[in-house]
């Protein structure tokens, strides 16, 4: 099934933006911790349309054709998907994907990009040089280009 067909003619779609959670590998932030933290920041809800938990379980916190929160600037012609972690058991940022995540993320992308073909893959920092986070702590643009 397509995630985003019946949609796509609501709004152009020209970038699939990865982001982490910015939370430590060694403490859960679930989903429910992650609509707290969006709400205590103002939003109505989750910014991002997908959330991925450690143990590779979609959430799916946003519908595509719904503009999402999670890039200023950006927001208008993109899809956010984020994954649980980011950050080591001290605080630092790292790659911290288990090998669930990285499967569920692997499939999501492949899945966006049948939906939304002509669409770039990036992560968070890449969208702007003017961007000083690590989020999503790899380098999207590099490990998805042949998608």
């Amino acid at each position: 099934m397509k995630i985003g067909s019946f949609y796509q003619n609501y709004r152009e779609v020209n970038l699939l933006v990865v982001h982490c959670s910015a939370t430590r590998c060694d403490r859960d932030f679930p989903l429910e911790a992650l609509e707290r933290s969006h709400k205590q920041r103002g939003f109505a809800g989750i910014g991002y349309h997908f959330y991925i938990t450690r143990d590779g379980e979609i959430h799916v916190c946003r519908p595509v054709h719904q503009m999402g929160a999670h890039a200023v600037g950006w927001n208008d012609k993109s899809i956010a998907v984020c994954y649980e972690g980011g950050l080591d058991e001290t605080g630092t940022p790292a790659d911290t994907r288990t090998w669930a995540q990285k499967c569920a993320l692997m499939d999501l992308l492949r899945q966006l990009k049948v939906d939304y073909p002509h669409a770039r893959i990036l992560g968070h920092r890449q969208l702007s040089p003017y961007i000083r986070k690590s989020c999503p702590c790899f380098d999207a643009r590099k490990e998805y280009r042949t998608l």
